[in-house]
């Protein structure tokens, strides 16, 4: 009986995948609309070689104790489902 155990198919990598940033940014475009709806906004700052993608929340969005929330549950929650190699959303000051 053949050893099936390491098959070519199955082999995991541990290097990042390349996050796409054309993508990533008509992903951050198609949020923008629901945060400025409550008079904030989001852009796109940069994303690492570790897929930690970087933005800048601007307006009432700026300052708002909901902004973390916001930040984890919202546009990182999407971010990570449709773009692949997204690994965490940080929101800088």
């Amino acid at each position: 009986m053949p050893d099936e155990t390491n098959t070519p198919d199955e082999v995991v990598s541990d290097a990042p995948v390349k996050v796409d940033e054309h993508l990533l940014a008509r992903v951050i475009d198609a949020v923008r609309p629901s945060l400025q709806a409550d008079g904030g906004d989001v852009t796109l700052v940069g994303v690492d070689e570790q897929g930690v993608v970087s933005v800048e929340l601007s307006g009432a969005c700026a300052g708002c104790p909901m902004s973390q929330m916001t930040l984890s549950m919202g546009i990182e929650r999407v971010l990570k489902e449709h773009v692949p190699g997204v690994t965490r959303v940080q929101a800088l000051a």
